[in-house]
């Protein structure tokens, strides 16, 4: 039997050999790295030094990156009115969000609903700057002089790469406060928060190969504080996230984060060079095929495709009994599928949207995988529109 082909990196990486090391060893150590003693000081130089790792694929000082449970945890973070540098007004009064945004980020933390204003995409799912700076003029108009605006640096379901450094350029004009969603980008592209210039970024460390149950919330300046955190207590991670920091799962989001910044570019490349091959075999078979987001620059790992006739759910299926995990390109809730909330920003026929499926690579992915892929793919479409014409029939 032939061995299973992972092609869903964005829902999750499999663990690097770096980071299982690393975690392992962390996980021998009893102190309490808020402890003074010797063995509260070792578990405290494990996580120093991850801090130091995660830094530096950021492009971000060590003191602002806050270790958290994960990229939803940091999202949540993030979205919170009392951000500030030490105004007499710290408060944030309204929340600006592209339509395409996780959902975590559109939960918007803890602003309310009615200080939400979404901003559309184009169809090839990239944030509209003109609208951005339309709604960005409105609100400053209405008296909303201390916004939040958070855009994904890369599209978890498209991997459509988002115009960060230009929407910052509208935000920081008018004096207002940008936030980044990074997560699925880190690892995958160049994401220095300094060139991007976000005031705070997300990241998670199962997405680079790190444990699940890790991430960071990383401010760009250190004057930049948030006075009413998430979670209180104790007054770890520099008063921004309470609780016993998770020093295992820390050391290997340390660790994953050293390897993906020394594999980077030659990574980016030859996972772009995959997703070209798997894009250009699945057109030359199947013309009618639709590659969402083809018209701009996207993550070199992802391709979210549809076929008319084809569903997606009963496409993961037939997949995975094939041997292959994919993901669907819509989200599940309580056993219905709803379309992509993305795929209808960038304006997807429903119809078609129901459709789409999501192809991820990683690092350990091979020519011969996406060739066992595309004609997997191709034996097995037929039988499922004439399954799909049955149903509608």
């Amino acid at each position: 039997m032939a061995e299973r082909i992972y092609l869903d990196w964005n829902a999750t990486a499999p663990l690097r050999e770096e980071a299982r090391v690393a975690t392992a060893e962390a996980l021998g150590l009893c102190g309490n790295p808020s402890s003074v003693h010797a063995e509260g000081r070792a578990a405290r130089a494990r996580i120093e030094a991850a801090r130091e790792k995660v830094a530096a694929l950021l492009g971000a000082q060590p003191r602002n990156v806050v270790f958290t449970s994960g990229g939803t945890e940091a999202n949540a973070t993030a979205l919170c009115p009392s951000w500030g540098a030490g105004e007499a007004d710290d408060s944030r009064d309204g929340l600006v969000l592209s339509a395409i945004e996780h959902p975590s980020v559109l939960a918007a933390g803890r602003f309310s609903r009615s200080l939400i204003e979404l901003v559309p995409v184009t169809p090839d799912g990239v944030l509209d700057l003109s609208a951005l700076e339309q709604v960005l003029s409105k609100l400053a108009g209405q008296g909303r002089r201390r916004l939040m605006v958070s855009v994904m640096l890369a599209n978890n379901e498209t991997g459509v790469v988002q115009p960060v450094s230009k929407a910052a350029e509208l935000v920081h004009g008018r004096g207002f406060l940008l936030h980044v969603d990074a997560v699925q980008a880190a690892g995958r592209i160049p994401c220095n928060i300094n060139e991007l210039q976000a005031d705070v970024l997300s990241v998670s460390g199962h997405k680079i190969g790190a444990p699940k149950g890790v991430g960071a919330l990383v401010k760009r300046e250190e004057k930049l504080h948030l006075s009413d955190p998430l979670i209180r207590g104790g007054g770890q991670e520099r008063g921004l996230r309470a609780g016993t920091e998770n020093v295992a799962a820390i050391a290997g989001f340390g660790a994953a984060a050293a390897a993906a910044q020394k594999a980077l570019a030659a990574e980016s490349a030859r996972m772009a060079g995959l997703r070209d091959r798997l894009e250009a075999g699945l057109k030359s078979r199947m013309p009618q095929a639709v590659i969402f987001g083809a018209g701009a620059s996207r993550l070199p790992n992802t391709t979210l495709f549809a076929v008319p006739g084809i569903r997606a759910e009963t496409a993961v299926i037939a997949l995975d009994l094939e041997g292959i995990a994919v993901s669907s390109g819509a989200a599940c809730s309580s056993g219905k599928v709803q379309p992509s909330h993305v795929l209808a920003a960038m304006r997807v026929e429903p119809s078609l949207a129901q459709g789409a499926i999501r192809i991820s690579l990683g690092p350990s992915t091979s020519e011969s995988e996406v060739d066992r892929f595309l004609d997997a793919w191709i034996r097995l479409s037929n039988a499922l529109v004439r399954e799909t014409d049955g149903i509608a029939a």
